[in-house]
């Protein structure tokens, strides 16, 4: 199960951890570890947001125009096989207790849960993967009207702040906006202030323009973080200091506007201390052990299937009704990561291998 070479280990790390954050949310071990396991789908929003903008900045860099019709279907038979067929067995039991609800299942298929229903309907959790889906053809329409377009000056110069930065940057005031907005004029409607994607794209957005740094400005950025290192980590631990006081969420005023900018603000630092640190793998591997963060990196690998299939694993484990905490913890971790390991290898591969034969990447 090795990793393509051009894929970063420690980025992976990262993958690992916000996954395991999300399964200390939803399956309870420790009570301190459940409270803050919420922000491990914002540490996901400020990787995509990179990994998948990268992609289509690496293929402006080598042909000066993207396809957003293939990067669409290359991102589909990433996301939507494992999606769709793991939604098959989140129907059984409905289906067996005859309580399914095909209008709300079609929410699910569409990604508009977050909208319509607020959370997912065949499991919750789907609501982020709904953000990320609009987030793709948000960000592919963007650079097409950018790039093929020429709708707005693309300025590739390392110094100065570019059209695109200023873009991007007004782009996340205006979320943080948006939500102040929500959250006072519209406060009965609690949960549709954390799921809908107008709402939670910032974070991604911001992976977006560290992506932009990372690829047209990488030299500058690594002297200005270098020069700041110690001062931005203290800031992005301080920042991230908050989460463990807030379970609830959900009625959190804070939480729903600040506060998720500070998370996507001290995400954004360790991706970037990640990205240009040389030393970072050594550095992870001495402070957790290599086998461990091998081991991490792995689970990030298969972040996504574990992320979608987790939750009916919980829900299984649930009717088995065992009181020992411990044990189902472990068991619900076991499982969701063994099935994840399992759907990626052989299901996912399935369907990359066909995608890379038929719309292979100009991105590579």
């Amino acid at each position: 199960m090795m990793q393509p070479k051009n894929r970063l280990r420690e980025l992976d790390f990262l993958r690992g951890i916000a996954i395991i954050l999300v399964i200390f949310r939803h399956q309870l071990l420790f009570d301190f570890l459940k409270t803050m396991g919420w922000i491990g789908v914002d540490l996901f929003f400020v990787l995509s947001g990179f990994l998948v903008s990268g992609l289509l900045f690496k293929e402006y860099q080598k042909f000066g125009s993207i396809n957003p019709k293939l990067f669409l279907i290359r991102r589909g038979f990433k996301i939507y096989p494992i999606y769709y067929l793991t939604l098959l067995g989140y129907m059984v039991p409905r289906i067996l207790m005859h309580k399914l609800d095909l209008e709300k299942v079609f929410y699910d298929l569409v990604f508009i849960q977050n909208y319509v229903l607020g959370w997912g309907y065949l499991y919750n959790p789907s609501w982020s993967l709904a953000v990320e889906e609009h987030f793709y053809f948000g960000l592919a329409l963007l650079l097409w009207l950018i790039f093929n377009k020429k709708l707005l000056a693309f300025d590739m110069k390392p110094t100065g702040v570019s059209n695109f930065e200023k873009l991007l940057i007004f782009s996340l005031i205006l979320v943080l906006g948006l939500r102040f907005a929500s959250n006072i004029y519209f406060p009965e409607d609690f949960v549709r202030q954390v799921t809908m994607t107008h709402l939670r794209i910032d974070s991604l957005l911001f992976g977006v323009l560290i992506a932009y740094w990372y690829n047209f400005k990488q030299e500058k950025l690594i002297v200005l973080y270098q020069s700041h290192q110690s001062k931005l980590l203290v800031l992005a631990f301080l920042m991230l200091a908050f989460t463990v006081a807030f379970d609830d969420i959900l009625h959190a005023f804070f939480v729903k506007t600040i506060g998720f900018s500070l998370l996507y603000l001290s995400f954004g630092i360790l991706l970037i201390h990640f990205l240009v640190n040389k030393n970072v793998n050594h550095q992870i591997n001495s402070l957790f052990s290599t086998p461990i963060v091998n081991f991490v990196s792995k689970i990030g690998f298969c972040s996504y299937s574990i992320y979608v299939i987790h939750s009916f694993i919980i829900t299984c484990v649930d009717i088995l009704q065992i009181k020992n905490t411990f044990l189902s913890f472990a068991i619900v971790f076991s499982l969701s990561i063994l099935s994840g390991f399992v759907m990626t290898f052989v299901i996912e591969k399935f369907f990359l291998n066909y995608r890379d034969k038929y719309f292979p990447s100009r991105a590579l």
